[in-house]
């Protein structure tokens, strides 16, 4: 697939709207009743890069970036500002902030994970862009150090420890994370406001499955 590993520039992703959709199929029986199906296993984000007036300056970048990118072309990272830590906004990230494997043994490679939980329900999602130089781990709660201990793949979220831990231990990590995005437009309508500003009113963004 096609993906250039470089983010869009997270000042102007600040104050964009946005967030995760899925589909769901729904139909209706003669008795009133509803079968609900959904074919995706994942949700998916949409966001809107656009929010009006910018700076020209501002303008310039989103421009740039858009060209660089050959529009709809080629994949790049985005700051979710909303979610873009494995714990709580407000909160620090820590080694064992999410639960990414049960050790099993024979296993030293683990995929980054973020698992969203309401009440007996959860949802495991796949983290493929961890930030460079955010992801700590831990096993079985003792932490272990990156370089030494395990490495970081930062284009898949793929980690490999140096060791394979024992059966049975539990294997987290905390990062942070982008979210791999393509613009989901082909055109950029752009509008000066004055001679300091300008306005762009509709940016679409959208995440890519890797």
């Amino acid at each position: 697939m096609s993906f250039h590993e470089v983010r869009f520039p997270a000042n102007l992703s600040f104050g964009s709207l946005g967030g995760p959709e899925r589909r769901t199929d729904i139909v209706t029986l003669a008795n009133g009743y509803e079968e609900r199906n959904t074919p995706w296993a994942h949700s998916r984000r949409r966001y809107d890069a656009g929010v009006g007036l910018r700076s020209l300056d501002d303008v310039e970048r989103l421009i740039a970036f858009f060209e660089a990118r050959r529009a709809q072309m080629f994949g790049f990272r985005w700051k979710d500002w909303a979610d873009f830590r494995s714990c709580l906004p407000s909160q620090q990230v820590g080694p064992t902030d999410q639960v990414i494997a049960r050790a099993d043994g024979t296993t030293r490679a683990f995929h980054l994970i973020k698992t969203y939980r309401s009440g007996a329900q959860s949802y495991a999602r796949p983290i493929a862009k961890p930030v460079q130089g955010t992801v700590v781990m831990a096993v079985e709660g003792t932490r272990i150090r990156e370089g030494v201990d395990f490495e970081v793949d930062l284009t898949t979220g793929l980690v490999m420890l140096t060791e394979i831990p024992p059966v049975g231990l539990e294997v987290t990590a905390g990062f942070e994370f982008d979210v791999p995005v393509r613009f989901d437009t082909d055109r950029i309508a752009t509008s000066v406001a004055s001679f300091k500003a300008g306005e762009v009113p509709r940016v679409p963004v959208l995440e890519i499955r890797l």
